[in-house]
């Protein structure tokens, strides 16, 4: 691949695209053929998403404080159903409540459950009368611990699997924070477990044990010298805790239940502290080269332990290169512009996913990465569908800005312009200002607009306080 400088999105036909593809050598492939989306992908026997298409888990942090889903919430999963996805993966659902990264996280329990099992006859309902009765999207649910980005109430109570130079500052972890003890993360597992039961019994298809974006599942996967326990140096410690979640979940929902995992394969993170990286990475300038050699063993571990479906990512994007999560045009205040050309960080997400559906073949694997491309992104899905490079295609961001996006693939056979994301990072900028509520400012701005500009208006004033 050969570097480029980084520019912004600017093709006005597909033949433009293609011709910087070709100039920068990406590995992008496109395809014309749409049909490729309509085809029925079964997860599990007796668990069919009707087309190829998914939305992936975009947290929307605007759930009631006892972790049910919320006005905003129905609302954004209510425009998912009637967009046509074949599967939409809910959103990061905290274990327990001292586990949730914001106020507002969704957080399942026994109390709460009816009112996700309501959620979920909407969807249901909602799917049907927009795209016909035969339309029953598969949903699940994700499971998540905040690790060292929890904040429960509102401030920081990092729960740590060991010290980062790099991110301790950044989450406000103190020098002397002790890790998590291994007996407390073995009781987490039983919270997984409770938590998977509660989901089943709402009536989700299944659950995710989420293990991505540096939150405490993925940061143990990282714990190479960081950690002397049972659940840190050796590859076996590092990747104890997940596969010993994954197998203790699966035998309690059974084989009639879809267990997933969204799995970071390269955190993009300086080397011993990153998972998936090179060991020559031991500083921000090398930071892009990864060695899957440790993530597609763990890969065909989790297919060994009755994982029926992956969606891989990168990168953290609460550090300071979140184009290798999700290719921008704009990056949050504060953090630099991207070194590499978005065609490139997107070829990596593509590359990726292929490597990790080419060593799991009998796991759906779910593509990511797309949303950059815009009104292009289903030819390049289509493609890689086509290939067998993915089992579905994945659309985070532009799930909220164009929650239709399926439905318009399905039934018109393209993506429109005047409703795309624009890869501004503007609902990610919520998040770092207000830690709560979030969508597309600029497609959604009678909701969204409003939170976006008080969000930058305390962020300026307490700016403008720390300089007094």
């Amino acid at each position: 691949m050969n570097k480029a400088g980084f520019e912004r999105f600017h093709y006005a036909t597909l033949e433009e695209l293609q011709a910087d593809i070709d100039r920068l050598g990406v590995d992008i492939l496109l395809s014309e053929n749409l049909d490729v989306m309509k085809r029925p992908v079964t997860i599990i026997r007796g668990k069919t998403a009707p087309n190829s298409i998914a939305i992936l888990p975009m947290e929307g942090c605007d759930s009631n404080p006892d972790g049910s889903p919320g006005e905003l919430t129905l609302r954004r999963y209510g425009r998912l159903a009637r967009g046509g996805a074949g599967l939409i993966w809910v959103e990061a659902c905290a274990i327990l409540p001292s586990a949730k990264a914001n106020p507002l996280q969704m957080q399942l329990n026994r109390e709460n459950v009816g009112k996700f099992a309501d959620m979920l006859r909407m969807i249901r309902r909602e799917a049907a009368q927009s795209m016909g009765d035969g339309h029953v999207p598969v949903c699940i649910l994700q499971l998540t611990h905040s690790g060292r980005y929890s904040k429960p109430e509102g401030v920081a109570a990092p729960v740590i699997g060991h010290h980062d130079p790099w991110l301790d500052n950044r989450a406000e972890v103190a020098p002397g924070q002790e890790p998590i003890r291994d007996e407390a993360l073995e009781a987490l597992q039983e919270d997984y477990v409770r938590a998977a039961l509660l989901a089943k019994e709402a009536g989700f298809d299944g659950v995710d044990i989420k293990a991505c974006h540096r939150y405490l599942v993925n940061e143990l996967l990282a714990g190479f010298t960081r950690r002397d326990s049972r659940y840190g140096g050796s590859f076996e410690n590092r990747t104890r805790f997940l596969l010993e979640t994954v197998k203790k979940v699966k035998k309690a929902v059974g084989d009639d239940f879809i267990l997933a995992c969204r799995l970071n394969v390269f955190d993009a993170h300086p080397y011993p502290y990153g998972w998936g990286v090179s060991r020559e990475n031991t500083d921000l300038r090398k930071i892009y080269t990864s060695d899957m050699t440790e993530p597609l063993r763990l890969v065909s571990l989790l297919e060994e332990a009755g994982v029926n479906l992956l969606s891989n990512s990168g990168g953290n994007p609460y550090y300071l290169n979140p184009e290798v999560t999700r290719p921008l045009d704009y990056s949050l205040v504060g953090f630099p512009t991207p070194a590499e050309h978005p065609l490139e960080s997107t070829a990596r997400l593509f590359a990726l996913t292929r490597m990790v559906q080419a060593q799991a073949p009998k796991i759906v694997v779910i593509g990511n990465g797309y949303s950059w491309l815009r009104r292009y992104s289903c030819y390049a899905g289509a493609a890689n569908l086509e290939h067998g490079f993915a089992g579905m295609m994945g659309f985070g961001r532009m799930a909220f800005a164009y929650p239709d996006a399926a439905r318009d693939i399905l039934l018109k056979g393209k993506l429109f312009p005047e409703k795309e994301c624009i890869a501004c990072s503007k609902c990610t900028q919520i998040m770092r200002d207000l830690g709560v509520r979030t969508g597309c400012v600029i497609r959604d701005f009678r909701y969204y607009g409003p939170i976006y500009r008080e969000g930058r208006r305390r962020f300026e004033s307490q700016a403008c306080d720390n300089t007094k």
